[in-house]
């Protein structure tokens, strides 16, 4: 193990890709090699990270034939931006005009930056087209769909992938590296505490993901990023499920305790904005004045919600315990309304116990300020009955911890080869989402729920081996028991 580069992993492992896309280009390399084309579902604040990716650093390599949107107005202003790079000219489609779309512009992959409740509509209709799918996480939002989705991928023979940038992270990949290194053995229980402070706690209860039937609420739109992590740290599926939610603080009770007269619509016309210190000024952020304000006269949707609204039917307050096919136990907790935001995660192994904690600066979804940028990051290894070590993280620049641009690489880029096997399926898609859909069913009836009982088909993913547990343990150093 190399602490200085934190526990063996090479900082040129995790970072070499972003090089790798800037030498292309600097050398002309992808010059004469033709472009991959891709059109683009959904054109909302997510959509931006694609085709600013396509119009920008992989132009050469990638082309947006496509855009299509419900709504005219942003698809409108999609096709402009795109254009004006002059990477492109995608053609614009209405949603009802999808297929028609596909036939016509023939894109080799769709991207899907829908709603959540309608991802496994696009990716079912783009498999069955014979195109290949990207799409953002949650891959879906019920077991129904699910099955839906594995069914198509089974019965067209193409690909789906489901960007978990979380993984590409480097200090999460660190994690990675020491978990496959056997550092503290077999892993036998992991403790995740997830917190979301009050700006961007409370985005999710002003925006769409509020009505649970769009998000399938915060154990799959938001948590299925932490599954996932948690099933890629330990290799490992996901089996029972036992959970708690519900919602405590984005109450009517809540708005009336701290003084106001109670919810009303919007911040837009909200009569108690002065007192609100929760008040979204969606006008004071040019792009998200532009993609939703500029055209909330085409769908009727506000971005700018009141957090307070009675009829919110996503919790707030979540707790899960999950048991693996390994043995390993997890317990997990999220809320959204906390006094910082970020996580820390213990795991508890044959050997020891490896302790990490990031805080991050969350705030307002497709905002100008970075998403989840990194602001404090520890790791830290501490051996049975020995001295524990601080490791240095290695961090990352940009959105979500630096996670975004390694993974945009390595889908539009070059794919240099990865041992820690960071890219993900529709079978990571799957087990990921189902535990959060488990929880919801505990929600419901308060009973255990068997996650492979929920879909059938669903296989184990492609994994970076994990230490052996058959393998001997050694015994710990001897210490004085009086």
């Amino acid at each position: 193990m190399n602490d200085k580069h934190g526990g063996g992993i090479d900082r040129r492992t995790v970072l070499k890709a972003a090089g790798a896309a800037g030498l292309m280009a600097a050398t002309g390399a992808w010059a004469a090699t033709p472009r991959k084309t891709y059109a683009v579902v959904g054109v909302g604040s997510r959509a931006r990270m694609f085709t600013n990716a396509m119009t920008g650093p992989f132009r050469e390599t990638s082309e947006v034939v496509a855009v299509c949107d419900r709504n005219a107005g942003r698809l409108a202003r999609a096709v402009k931006v795109i254009s004006d790079t002059g990477a492109s000219q995608p053609r614009a489609y209405s949603a009802a005009d999808f297929d028609r779309m596909l036939r016509e512009t023939k894109p080799q992959y769709v991207i899907v930056t829908t709603t959540d409740a309608s991802h496994d509509d696009y990716i079912v209709r783009a498999l069955d087209a014979g195109c290949d799918v990207i799409t953002e996480k949650p891959m879906t939002t019920t077991a129904e769909k699910a099955q839906r989705i594995l069914d198509a991928v089974k019965r067209s023979g193409r690909h789906i992938r489901v960007t978990f940038n979380y993984r590409y992270s480097p200090p999460r990949t660190q994690i990675k590296e020491l978990l496959m290194s056997g550092e503290i053995g077999d892993v036998i229980s992991v403790d995740f505490t997830w917190l979301l402070n009050t700006v961007h706690g409370a985005d999710y209860f002003r925006r769409w993901h509020s009505n649970k039937a769009n998000s399938g609420g915060l154990m799959v739109h938001k948590s299925t990023h932490h599954f996932d992590l948690v099933n890629w740290w330990l290799g490992a599926e996901p089996e029972t499920v036992h959970a708690f939610g519900s919602r405590q603080f984005y109450t009517p009770e809540t708005a009336r305790r701290m003084g106001l007269s109670g919810p009303h619509e919007r911040c837009l016309t909200c009569p108690e904005k002065q007192k609100c210190n929760f008040y979204f000024d969606l006008a004071s952020d040019p792009g998200l004045k532009a993609l939703y304000l500029d055209n909330e006269k085409y769908d009727g949707y506000f971005r700018d919600q009141c957090v307070w609204r009675p009829e919110i039917n996503i919790e707030d307050t979540m707790n899960v315990m999950v048991r693996y096919n390994n043995g390993a136990h997890l317990n997990y907790a999220l809320s959204a309304y906390d006094a910082w935001e970020g996580y820390h995660i213990a795991f508890n192994g044959t050997k020891g116990r490896i302790e990490h904690r990031i805080v991050e600066s969350g705030g307002a979804a497709g905002a100008a300020k970075v998403q989840s940028g990194s602001e404090n990051v520890s790791i830290r290894v501490i051996p049975m009955r020995g001295q524990p070590r601080d490791i240095a993280p290695i961090i990352g620049k940009g959105s979500h911890g630096g996670g975004d641009d390694v993974m945009l690489n390595e889908i539009f880029g070059t794919d240099p080869g990865d041992k820690y096997m960071r890219k993900s399926d529709e079978r990571a898609g799957a087990w990921s989402a189902l535990v959060g859909i488990a929880a919801n069913k505990c929600f419901e009836t308060g009973q255990t729920v068997r996650v492979p009982d929920l879909v059938t088909g669903l296989t184990a993913p492609d994994r970076a081996p994990m230490p052996d547990r058959r393998a001997p343990v050694p015994m710990p150093i001897r210490i004085k028991i009086p």
